[in-house]
């Protein structure tokens, strides 16, 4: 009997390959090194050959592929990749008995040419820190998340409103960036065992310079630390207390822009001939000058000025590196709006700078990891050797939002002025796939999925409270490192990125949802307690409307996750596809039992659900 065409195949019989360990066994090649890459096909594709296509100083080269093993649910082919460049892209073109044939890439299956944008990628001699992709991070935002004892003693700052705790907080208006809470440093250090019931190891705090405002994107300086968070003393005692958790602590860097009131600014609009009038786009001094997103109070830095470099970034003295040495001791920095730095009109020097960052940070602490800000497709962004990974709004929260989004709310589509649409799970699938194809497996690890940050509504208000879990079984199974904004997990609402920066209500326990807390803490726990979902790659096996279906293979054995935003229609598939025969190597980790009759598997039709099983 003839097979399927390709485009007629179900999912689970699609063959498939990712850039995780079990399809790249070695996942950090040096230039010149050749390279095992794998691709699974299950029998019933019936595929008779596999071709390796990459490129090659621009020149795309084929050779054939040879079957590595069969272990009764698939035929594993196998072809060796020569890693050719610092960054070297491939795909696989698939033959079935019939003679059709089609290309698989990032993108997955398909029975056309495609070009090489979506291509799979490998980088040669990576430096981003391994550590992240077992990480979970809590987010945090400094003056809203716990006062010490020290607050009552200190005065309110020239910018602020002094607020009460419970307070509400005005996002909209002249107000919204001068409520001071007083939330500090030592604050967070006295609340440090929240973080580890949540099995987060990664504290990320937002600005902590001091500013003109609450959020502190408008930094006055870099040389030392607000003194109303607790200063240079107060971040070295909550690093040492935090690594005392064993938990990282990385901190939030503009390397885009600084605030009007800088000492840099004011530097260089006080002398045009001063090395600091060259780290601005000045003009016409000292008035006229290029601002992040004409907001005159972020002049934009200039990074054609060696003098910037060398103060900012490029120096063993610079600001990245001192804050990285002890007393201070930070593991990492996430870059704001990375996607713009060193790009103004004709002139991009981002990727030079990305570089430049992270040879500093390697030259003063190799384990340091260096996040990018991005809101929209960082592909272009992640090909080596510089920021290791980004924030996935739009590879991530833009495709849960949409596929798990209640209407009704008004809440507006992050940055796009009209409300969350509502997409099915293919559109969700695609979306994922599309915006993760062409960057290297590694940078997916190391980029962070999050639900939510201090400048989105919260995820609870976008989905509600039953799909919320359902939202957060996501952020714990899929690839990527999962962060949390300080709030989501006891079910706290926001209408917007302001709103969102609510006081974490410490004292009104009554205000906690304890089931949202508890999925939380199980979820992550979970996480943290099987490798499949830390470092597993992403294979699908069903994906409708209403469930997505999926599998993280890894060669400690795979881990399946079974999501539903509604109760819908029986989602089977064979064992085999789960990598198994037996019925009962299927284990509950979360949810509902699969039925298994027959050597097929049923998953549970209830909704909102999440389900997670480990094989083996």
């Amino acid at each position: 009997m003839m097979s399927p065409a390709l485009h007629d195949l179900p999912q689970h019989d699609l063959p498939h390959h990712d850039g995780s360990v079990t399809y790249v066994p070695v996942q950090e090649p040096a230039l010149g090194d050749v390279v095992p890459v794998l691709v699974r096909a299950p029998r019933a594709a019936g595929v008779q050959g596999i071709w390796l296509r990459s490129v090659r100083d621009g020149e795309p080269l084929v050779a054939p592929a040879r079957v590595d093993r069969d272990d009764q649910h698939a035929v594993w082919w196998r072809a060796d990749l020569l890693v050719s460049n610092p960054t070297t892209s491939y795909r696989f073109l698939v033959q079935q008995h019939d003679g059709s044939v089609g290309w698989l890439n990032g993108t997955g299956l398909h029975a056309r040419d495609v070009t090489d944008a979506s291509d799979f990628r490998v980088v040669a001699d990576p430096t981003s820190p391994d550590w992240p992709a077992d990480a979970v991070v809590y987010q945090v935002f400094p003056d809203r998340f716990a006062r010490s004892q020290a607050y009552a003693g200190r005065e309110t700052p020239d910018w602020a409103v002094r607020c009460d705790w419970d307070d509400p907080v005005v996002h909209q208006g002249p107000l919204v960036q001068r409520q001071w809470y007083g939330g500090d440093l030592p604050g967070i250090a006295e609340h440090l065992d929240h973080l580890t019931s949540l099995s987060a190891d990664v504290l990320y705090l937002t600005p902590i310079w001091p500013a003109g405002s609450n959020h502190r994107y408008d930094a006055q300086t870099f040389d030392h630390v607000d003194p109303v968070l607790g200063g240079d003393e107060g971040l070295a005692r909550l690093v040492d207390t935090a690594h005392g958790h064993g938990i990282r602590v990385i901190g939030d860097l503009t390397t885009n822009h600084v605030g009007v009131t800088h000492e840099w600014f004011q530097a260089a609009q006080r002398d045009a001939t001063s090395d600091e009038a060259s780290y601005f786009h000045f003009r016409e001094h000292p008035s006229d000058y290029a601002m992040w997103l004409d907001v005159p109070s972020l002049p934009k830095l200039d990074h054609r000025s060696a003098a910037l470099r060398q103060r900012f970034y490029a120096a063993p003295d610079s600001v990245v590196a001192q804050w990285l040495r002890p007393p201070h001791g930070l593991d990492g920095w996430r870059v704001d709006v990375a996607n713009m730095t060193g790009r103004h009109a004709d002139l991009d020097l981002a990727h030079e700078v990305a570089r430049a960052v992270r040879s500093t940070m390697t030259d003063v602490e190799p384990d340091a990891w260096l996040l990018a800000e991005h809101g929209h497709d960082a592909s272009g962004d992640l090909m080596g050797h510089g920021w290791d990974g980004t924030m996935a709004y739009a590879a991530f929260t833009r495709p849960v939002w949409t596929w798990l989004n209640t209407p009704g709310h008004g809440r507006t589509y992050l940055g796009i002025p009209i409300e969350v649409p509502t997409f099915t799970g293919q559109a969700t699938a695609a979306t994922m796939r599309e915006f993760t194809a062409s960057m290297p497996w590694r940078a997916r690890e190391r980029s962070v999925n999050l639900l939510g940050s201090h400048d989105t509504p919260r995820v609870r208000t976008v989905v509600g409270a039953a799909k919320q879990l359902v939202a957060a079984a996501l952020l714990a199974t899929s690839p990527g490192v999962p962060q949390l904004f300080a709030g989501d997990e006891i079910g706290l609402e926001a209408l917007d990125g302001e709103h969102a920066r609510t006081p974490f209500p410490w004292q009104r326990r009554e205000a906690w949802d304890a089931t949202t807390l508890s999925a939380y803490q199980r979820l992550l726990a979970l996480r943290r307690s099987e490798v499949a979902l830390r470092r597993g790659g992403l294979r699908w096996l069903s994906i409708t409307p209403d469930a997505l279906t999926f599998v993280r293979d890894h060669p400690d054995g795979p881990v399946v996750v079974h999501a539903a935003r509604t109760p819908h229609a029986q989602v089977t598939v064979p064992l085999s596809a789960l990598g198994t025969n037996r019925p009962d190597s299927v284990q509950t980790l979360y949810g509902e039992p699969i039925v298994s009759e027959d050597g097929q598997a049923t998953f549970p039709s209830s909704g909102p659900a999440a389900h997670v099983y480990r094989v083996g």
